[in-house]
């Protein structure tokens, strides 16, 4: 997970420095036809980037909350203490959805001053100031996301570790083993 969050994130900070880059351009150009083609850029690349964001944070949002329900499930089947591997999902969980929670209402923001700003409604300062607010909190997002997917990848081996330990000292094979005979018996049966 950690190699893929770091794909997604790089290229959702691409899409944020592009589309501020060419929101520049936009301010910065005199000619009226040349800067309706380039607010068309910005705009296509604006709302792709803040989709992107909203993706990115979610996927995380899911990870978190479906290798917690993991490592939950089995310690208890396992009898592993709550207070090791499953107290530190929790508390990784904890620790992330609130950066990730900000980066997506900065996105969200950021787009809707905008449209403000697209419709005149609002001053174009406030869009342009949100954006590089955006821009900051998603990084502080993606930099503490990035350390607890890289610690939780951690948990989730230390977790299959101890499991093969405890099957082990049952006299149970090992999970690979069990995988293999669960293959070889549902090809049989086919």
């Amino acid at each position: 997970m950690t190699r893929t969050f770091s794909v997604l994130a790089a290229l959702v900070s691409l899409g944020m420095f592009a589309s501020i880059a060419v929101g520049l351009w936009v301010f910065v150009t005199e000619d009226p036809l040349q800067k309706a083609d380039i607010f068309l850029i910005h705009f296509v690349l604006g709302l792709t980037t803040a989709l992107g964001i909203l993706l990115v944070h979610c996927i995380i949002f899911t990870y978190f909350l479906g290798t917690g329900r993991w490592v939950k499930e089995v310690g208890i089947a396992y009898k592993l203490p709550d207070a090791g591997w499953p107290k530190l999902t929790r508390e990784l969980k904890r620790s992330t959805f609130p950066p990730a929670l900000f980066a997506m209402l900065f996105g969200i923001a950021t787009a809707a001053a905008g449209a403000g700003a697209q419709l005149q409604a609002w001053h174009w300062s406030i869009h342009a100031t949100l954006a590089l607010a955006t821009l900051f909190v998603n990084l502080w997002a993606f930099k503490i996301e990035y350390h607890n997917v890289a610690i939780n990848a951690h948990v989730m081996q230390s977790v299959l570790d101890d499991v093969e330990r405890i099957r082990a000292a049952q006299g149970l094979p090992s999970n690979a083993q069990a995988l293999q005979e669960e293959a070889e018996s549902s090809r049989g049966s086919v």
